[in-house]
């Protein structure tokens, strides 16, 4: 089995960090592949940012000239996940849908810690949409910018675990996802901190794409993600315009206008 794993960021070293983290998460047989996008910002913390990210994320992912079962965007509630659904047959993963549904297989109610405040909204927006709000105590910020979290991972654990305390004294969580991909790897330090479970969305988000396609299944392409149609896109894909290679049998499909 081959999982994508796709950072929607251009920051080698938070792709490391995601790499790390996915490949301990992973069952023996599986092998991960993580992927930067060949532009966009070095770090997502705005809409603007996320959107451009979006075309960033499905540009790499249609690059990717290999076989693979699955992909997993290590992005906590960005833009471009169910874009990319429609463009391939593999199920894609999102870290923040993940979190979320692991976190109420143990826990009534969780809370999201993340950067800044500003990405509280698109968030809790995300939840919304997922029908994943209904049990989520809150979605709290910790002040810091994506790359901030990047280069100061001391601050950044003093500063999530204060909002996990905050999180579960004040707002009655029982168990906290880490709102940023950057995040992974602080779980076990929060728990012995706090006693409660702390969950990587990266790490789970990696279990559930090796349970989905264990199970033999793929995106369903009846309506919502059925494939686009046909119809002229100057550029696309840029990772194609640039001579960088894209996946044949998606570039023909989405000319055509065929649905696998």
């Amino acid at each position: 089995m081959k999982i994508l794993v796709v950072n929607v960021n251009t920051s080698q070293s938070m792709s490391d960090v995601i790499d790390v983290a996915a490949k301990a998460a992973a069952s023996a047989g599986t092998d991960i592949v993580t992927l930067t996008p060949f532009f966009g910002p070095e770090a997502v913390d705005c809409n603007f940012e996320s959107y451009v990210s979006a075309v960033a994320v499905m540009d790499r992912v249609l690059a990717y000239d290999e076989p693979f079962d699955a992909v997993v965007m290590a992005g906590f509630g960005e833009h471009g996940r169910d874009g990319l659904q429609e463009l391939i047959d593999e199920p894609v993963i999102e870290i923040c849908e993940a979190s979320a549904h692991m976190a109420m297989m143990i826990g009534r109610s969780y809370s999201v810690v993340t950067t800044l405040q500003r990405s509280v909204p698109p968030i809790e927006d995300r939840l919304r949409l997922s029908g994943l709000a209904d049990r989520c105590a809150s979605v709290r910020a910790n002040g810091m910018s994506t790359l901030e979290v990047d280069q100061d991972p001391a601050g950044a654990m003093r500063s999530i675990v204060e909002e996990a305390r905050k999180a579960v004294e004040q707002d009655h969580a029982e168990v906290i996802c880490l709102g940023c991909a950057g995040m992974a790897g602080l779980e076990d330090a929060i728990t012995s901190e706090l006693g409660v479970p702390v969950i990587d969305g990266v790490a789970a988000a990696v279990r559930f794409a090796e349970a989905v396609v264990g199970l033999g299944l793929k995106t369903s392409k009846i309506s919502t993600y059925a494939r686009p149609d046909a119809k002229r896109i100057i550029g696309w894909p840029l990772s194609e315009a640039l001579g960088l290679g894209a996946r044949s049998d998606i570039r023909s499909g989405l000319r055509a206008g065929g649905r696998r």
